[in-house]
């Protein structure tokens, strides 16, 4: 088991107050990690990360900004003296503020630029700049582990039916904007795989499937026909993987995609 301990490691996650944001902060804390919870409200960061078993520090993030990021690696630097472990998982989602309106909205045909531009800019630009600061102060101690969180939908078209209410009418449809940005970092994490290789920066991509987190009861009950295990995730199905990844059990393994979807895209 010694394989997966994290003792001494500093691990920074980012999006770290969202849904599964604050399971992989509770993950690798329980590794043994000193945590950097890293998200765009400082005090709730801060007040989250006195919960973690380790010595961990929250700290506001804006992975869009040059200057937020590398505001945050000084941070770390002065506080822990390295990086050796970034979670990319600040991403967002697209929510649309009229329930009645998403469906024409969320509609390809009418899909906003603006809402386009702001999902490339966190999920896809957010992904970049922080390997891009962030991990190459891992390239010049010659180790560390980045973890890019992408999605199933990175990986498979959105099924647009289960968006359908009972009565037949659609409530949204998945829009493009999360399916190319998260498919882009799965390409991205290649990339920087093999470019940080003989650095002895390791890089693999983690795709959850969907969480269940109150959403309708139809689209539950769809989503979780369409999976093998017959169920959507929890928000802690994913912590044993990340572990996985981040620590030397996982040292021979870059470049890769972990998808833990429950047989999602087994069928």
């Amino acid at each position: 088991m010694k394989l997966f301990e994290l003792k001494n490691k500093t691990a920074i996650v980012t999006g770290a107050l969202g849904l599964i944001g604050k399971e992989h902060c509770k993950a690798l804390s329980e590794a043994g990690a000193n945590v950097v919870v890293a998200d765009i409200d400082e005090y709730k960061c801060i007040e989250f990360a006195k919960t973690l078993e380790t010595e961990s520090i929250g700290s506001a993030l804006d992975v869009t900004k040059p200057d937020s990021i590398k505001k945050l690696r000084d941070k770390v630097h002065e506080k822990f003296g390295h990086i050796d472990i970034l979670v990319n998982n600040a991403a967002i989602n697209d929510m649309f503020e009229n329930p009645k309106a998403a469906s024409e909205q969320s509609k390809f045909e009418n899909y906003p630029l603006e809402l386009w531009q702001k999902s490339v800019d966190v999920n896809l630009t957010g992904v970049f700049l922080c390997s891009q600061i962030l991990g190459s102060e891992m390239a010049k101690q010659k180790s560390g582990s980045i973890i890019n969180i992408a999605s199933t939908y990175g990986i498979t078209a959105p099924d647009q039916s289960l968006y359908i209410k009972e009565n037949g009418s659609q409530s949204f449809y998945k829009p493009p904007a999360y399916s190319a940005t998260k498919g882009a970092v799965i390409m991205f994490t290649r990339y920087l795989a093999a470019y940080w290789g003989s650095d002895g920066v390791r890089v693999n991509t983690l795709t959850p499937g969907g969480v269940e987190n109150f959403q309708d009861e139809f689209f539950i009950q769809k989503y979780s026909a369409k999976t093998p295990l017959g169920r959507m995730a929890q928000p802690t199905d994913y912590k044993g993987a990340l572990i996985f990844l981040a620590s030397e059990a996982s040292s021979y393994m870059t470049g890769t995609n972990l998808i833990v979807d429950g047989g999602w895209t087994a069928w």
